[in-house]
């Protein structure tokens, strides 16, 4: 099995003993990216859509940088710390998925990194 680590600055960088993702047999695996600017060590100002705004662009840069891209994902996951922030999340998430959509889990969790109000996580087809 081949394995690849995936490392773009156009994303953050991983805040933990991780990779922004690692593309294997096919498929790019990403990290779980929250509303963190790139280069920078703070969250995106506003509430869940620029967060998820923010999650979103970060998402594609990852994708990008393993020869893929959002058209690409088969399965996303998507953790929010408030489920009363689904509408407006999925807001968002739908003008970054036009179309036939990946399949998609989306769960409540009790806290999130750095107190961010969503975190996004995707499998792609590599190349």
């Amino acid at each position: 099995m081949s394995r690849t680590v995936v490392s773009t600055r156009a994303a953050p960088a991983a805040i933990g003993p991780y990779n922004q993702a690692v593309v294997a047999n096919g498929f790019v695996f990403t990290a779980g990216q929250i509303a963190l600017i790139p280069g920078e060590k703070r969250i995106v100002d506003g509430g869940v859509e620029a967060q998820t705004e923010r999650v979103l662009e970060n998402l594609k840069a990852v994708l990008e940088a393993a020869g893929s891209s959002l058209d690409r994902v088969v399965k996303t996951t998507v953790f929010l710390a408030d489920m009363d922030d689904f509408p407006a999340m999925n807001d968002v998430y739908a003008r970054y998925f036009p179309g036939e959509a990946p399949a998609r889990s989306t769960v409540a969790v009790r806290q999130l990194p750095l107190d961010v109000r969503v975190e996004i996580e995707a499998v792609g087809l590599a190349g």
